[in-house]
């Protein structure tokens, strides 16, 4: 059959990663049967009800990160607010049936029913006072709130696409409110509306949502829709094996873009939490699309290896085109300098890259390692660098210097040309090369020195060797 699935955030705050990962997941199951089933949409709702906490800003960051994991929604973005007259409709339609009922109890009456409970030692619910009581008997002033005529005898099941076979008692559940004395609905009922209306048939969600899923049965059963098929994932866990929260470190997928991380690695990794095929780790999205089915995702909580998402984005950076990790860390260049890059620099940068991108995790971590090649002269070494700037030292990079000045300017003569000087003088080649190195680069570690100064050409290298040898030693 044709599948209609959907993601609805509600637009409080970010896209949190898990969230993400439950977009991810609708969005593959939804492709898989678009391309090789009989059909498969992928909707987008936003849940913003709660109109004290949602915001257009958090709307906007929850769009953005969708788009920037590549998950594209099909038709129109349904607001759930603007759809509250159509909720309130069905819940007086219930009413009408006979499936709801007016319940006239005053907060305090609610409170004096919580307390029993709690003195009685039962669960704490709503006991049915006014669910065969006619409206006539309440007193005046009281605005009704409409309660489901849920079921008391039997059980409700569901057939969960990843948890298996779930089932409650009935005589667990209460008669659920769905829709306020002041006429706005409830979220299960809203949820219930809403998805019968978008022809939602799969309802892929973290498995918090599994309470709500057997009281969203009954509303759908009391208005004779038919249920979708539920799919309740696993909650993603932190290292130490609790949820993760926002006390508990990122979980925000715009803080993951910040801290440099590619779109394609995030959404790899984020499918391998709870889903595999085998033992890959690396998995195309064609393949992931191919190979997609929600019965396959584990009942166990993922746990978020950080660890493991840098050895992945790794793999995408070393992947990635070159043009495109330049325009990414040109950004956060910019940004630190304070000016634009020049054509000059950008065209170094570009020819750095191949040697630059196999020694970075994280774009951020690029950047870092890319900077030197745009940095202004004279070069502020690290101070382990600057240890190695020794008189003697410095004496050595002002004769290489000289040597330097007539030689092609391409790593292999380079090479050459510093080996020689090295026997010339009776050093050993690191002798030369590590100082050169800070002096280039400011640093102890980088690429190839020889293609360092191939990537700074003759001007640049020669005005760094020169700066340092003029500098006084750090012995």
């Amino acid at each position: 059959m044709s599948v209609t699935v959907r993601f609805a955030p509600s637009p409080t705050g970010f896209l949190h990663i898990g969230g993400a990962r439950t977009a991810l997941f609708n969005w593959l199951f939804a492709r898989h049967h678009q391309l090789y089933g009989d059909g498969g949409t992928f909707r987008l709702r936003i849940e913003d009800t709660d109109r004290l906490r949602s915001t257009p800003e958090a709307t906007k960051a929850i769009l953005d990160g969708l788009k920037w994991l590549g998950l594209d929604w099909d038709d129109e973005i349904v607001h759930q607010f603007e759809r509250a007259a159509r909720h309130a409709e069905v819940a007086r339609q219930l009413l009408a049936a006979g499936n709801a009922y007016y319940c006239y109890c005053t907060p305090a009456e609610l409170e004096a029913m919580r307390e029993r409970a709690r003195a009685e030692k039962r669960s704490v619910r709503y006991d049915g006072t006014w669910r065969d009581r006619d409206p006539s008997e309440a007193r005046p002033g009281i605005d009704p709130v409409i309660r489901l005529r849920a079921p008391q005898e039997g059980a409700t099941m569901i057939h969960d696409l990843v948890q298996g076979e779930v089932t409650v008692e009935n005589a667990q559940l209460d008669d659920l409110i769905i829709l306020r004395a002041d006429g706005t609905p409830t979220y299960n009922l809203s949820v219930v509306v809403d998805d019968h209306d978008m022809g939602i048939t799969h309802v892929i969600r973290g498995d918090d949502h599994l309470n709500n899923a057997f009281r969203q049965t009954q509303i759908y059963r009391a208005l004779d829709w038919s249920v979708p098929q539920f799919a309740h994932l696993p909650l993603i866990h932190d290292d130490a094996g609790a949820k993760m929260s926002k006390r508990r470190g990122t979980v925000a997928v715009d803080a993951f873009r910040d801290m440099g991380y590619l779109p394609e690695a995030l959404r790899n990794y984020l499918m391998r939490l709870g889903w595999s095929h085998g033992d890959d780790e690396i998995i195309a999205l064609d393949d992931a699309i191919r190979w997609f089915d929600i019965k396959d995702v584990n009942r166990g909580a993922a746990r978020f290896d950080q660890a493991k998402l840098d050895s992945v984005n790794a793999h995408y950076i070393r992947e990635a085109d070159d043009a495109r990790l330049l325009d990414l860390i040109a950004e956060r260049l910019s940004a630190e300098l304070a000016r634009p890059l020049s054509a000059a620099e950008r065209e170094r940068l570009l020819k750095a890259m191949p040697g630059l991108k196999p020694r970075a995790k994280t774009i951020v971590e690029l950047a870092e390692k890319a900077r030197f090649y745009v940095s202004a002269r004279p070069i502020r070494p690290a101070p382990d660098a600057a240890k190695l700037l020794t008189g003697e030292a410095r004496q050595l990079l002002g004769g290489l210097g000289e040597r330097l000045a007539e030689t092609e300017w391409e790593a292999a003569p380079l090479e050459q040309k510093l080996r020689d000087f090295a026997a010339a003088n009776g050093v050993k080649l690191g002798a030369v090369a590590q100082p050169l190195r800070a002096a280039l680069t400011g640093t102890t570690a980088s690429p190839g020195i020889f293609e360092v100064m191939e990537v700074l050409g003759r001007d640049e290298a020669l005005g760094r060797i020169a700066d340092a040898a003029a500098e006084p030693g750090a012995d």
